[in-house]
C-alpha cells in the first residue's frame, strides 16, 4: 500500500471510528433510559454496575452503529477530499476512482469481517450478561422494580401505578387486578400503601390503605353491563412470593442473541424434532446477522460516488444522504421481518434483499462515476 492508499486508509479509518462511537453512544443513552435511568436516580443500582451495564451494551450497538458509522465517516472523508479538489488532482494524475478506491474497499472487507464477529460471538454473549445482570441488580433490592409515575407489571395478576414513592411509603396508588387471561376483573385506587421484604419467607408484603375499588363479573369481567359494584376497604393486605415476582423479569432468550455455535446447535435439534417453524425462526435470524455484514461492504461501496459528487454542492447534504440511506435499508429489513409467520415467502432469503440490492446499487454507482470521471 502506497503513501496515497495510507492516507486514504487512515483517514477513512479514523473518520469511521469517531461515527461509530458517536451512533454508538447515542444508542447507548437510548438503552440506558430504557433500562437503567430510573434505577440510577433513585439510587438502586450502584455506579460500578451502572458504568458496567453500559460496557455492556457497546457490542450490542455496535450492530446497528457499525454499517451506519461506515456509510458517515467514508462520505465525509471523499466529501472532504472532493470539495478541496484533492480527487480532481487525483483524476489529473490519471489515476481512476477505482484506484483512489482500493483502499476504502480494504477498509469495507476488514469492517465486514469485524462485523462478522460483532454479530456471531461478542454482541450475544454482551447482550445476554447484560440482561442477566441488570435482572439481578434488581432483583438483589426487591423494592426497586416499584418507580413513580410508571406502571408496575411485574406482580402476578397485578399492574400498579404510583404518583409518589419514598422509600416503603407509596401514595396515590391506581391498581388492576387481572385474571387468568389478563383481563381486568377488579380495579380501583389507593390513598397510601406500604410495601415490605420479607427476607426470611423470600416474600414481598403489600398493603393497601383507604381503598376505593369496583369489580367487575368473574365470568365476564369485559361485560361493562355485569358491574358488581363498589367499595371501600381500609386496608387491603397482598403478599407475593419474590420468586414469583422476578421469574417475570427473567432473560427471555430469542435467537437474535445466540452466537453461531448456539445457532447451529439449535439448527440442528429442531431438524431432529422436525419443527419447521423453529427453523425458520433460526433461518432468519442468522440471515439477518449475515445480511448486515454484507451491508457495511455495501455501504462503503456506495460512499464512494456519493462522496465525491454530493460534497462539490454541499458538505452536509452527506449526513442526510446518509441518514435517508441507513433508514431505508432498516426499513426493508423490518419489513421482511414482519414475514416471520410467512414461511412461504421464505424470509429467511428475502433478508438477504436490502444487502443485495443496496450492494448492487453501490456498484452500479461506481462503475456509473468511474467513466463520467
Amino acid at each position: 500500500m502506497n503513501l496515497l492508499h495510507r492516507h486514504i486508509f487512515w483517514s477513512v479509518a479514523t473518520t469511521c471510528a469517531a461515527a461509530v462511537g458517536l451512533f454508538a453512544a447515542v444508542l447507548i443513552l437510548g438503552n440506558v433510559f430504557n433500562d437503567m435511568i430510573s434505577f440510577v436516580l433513585a439510587g438502586q443500582m450502584a455506579p460500578y454496575t451502572f458504568f458496567y451495564l453500559m460496557g455492556l451494551l457497546v457490542p450490542d450497538v455496535a450492530v446497528y452503529a457499525l454499517p451506519m458509522g461506515v456509510l458517515t465517516g467514508v462520505l465525509l472523508v471523499l466529501g472532504r477530499m472532493s470539495a478541496q479538489g484533492e480527487v480532481t488532482a487525483m483524476q489529473a494524475a490519471g489515476l481512476s476512482v477505482g484506484y483512489i478506491a482500493r483502499p476504502i474497499i480494504v477498509f469495507g472487507v476488514l469492517a465486514a469481517l469485524f462485523s462478522v464477529v460483532v454479530n456471531f460471538e461478542f454482541m450475544p454473549r454482551a447482550h445476554t450478561a447484560y440482561k442477566q445482570i441488570l435482572a439481578e441488580a434488581v432483583q438483589k433490592n426487591p423494592l426497586s422494580f416499584i418507580v413513580a409515575k410508571t406502571f408496575v407489571r411485574d406482580f402476578p395478576n397485578l399492574v400498579l401505578f404510583l404518583e409518589e414513592k419514598n422509600g416503603a411509603q407509596l401514595h396515590d396508588i391506581w391498581f388492576w387486578r387481572l385474571d387468568k387471561e389478563s383481563r381486568v376483573r377488579e380495579f380501583g385506587r389507593a390513598a397510601a400503601a406500604e410495601v415490605s421484604f420479607d427476607e426470611n419467607e423470600g416474600e414481598l408484603n403489600l398493603i393497601l390503605r383507604d381503598v376505593v375499588a369496583e369489580a367487575r363479573s368473574t365470568e365476564d369481567p369485559e361485560d361493562y353491563g355485569k358491574f358488581l359494584g363498589t367499595s371501600t376497604i381500609g386496608e387491603v393486605p397482598l403478599t407475593f412470593r419474590v420468586d414469583d415476582i422476578f421469574s417475570r423479569r427473567k432473560v427471555r432468550t430469542k435467537y437474535a442473541w445466540f452466537t453461531y455455535d448456539q445457532l447451529k446447535a439449535e439448527q440442528h435439534r429442531l431438524e431432529v424434532d422436525g419443527d419447521a417453524e423453529g427453523l425458520m425462526k433460526v433461518a432468519l435470524a442468522m440471515g439477518k446477522k449475515a445480511s448486515t455484514v454484507a451491508a457495511v461492504l455495501a455501504f462503503a461501496l456506495i460512499a464512494v460516488p456519493l462522496g465525491i459528487k454530493v460534497s462539490r454542492q454541499e458538505t452536509l447534504a452527506n449526513l442526510g444522504v446518509a441518514l435517508l440511506l441507513v433508514m431505508g435499508y432498516y426499513s426493508l429489513v423490518v419489513i421482511v421481518s414482519w414475514l416471520e409467520k410467512r414461511p412461504e415467502w421464505r424470509p429467511d432469503l428475502l433478508m438477504w434483499a436490502p444487502a443485495l440490492l443496496f450492494l448492487g446499487l453501490g456498484i452500479w454507482m461506481f462503475r456509473r462515476v468511474d467513466r463520467v470521471r
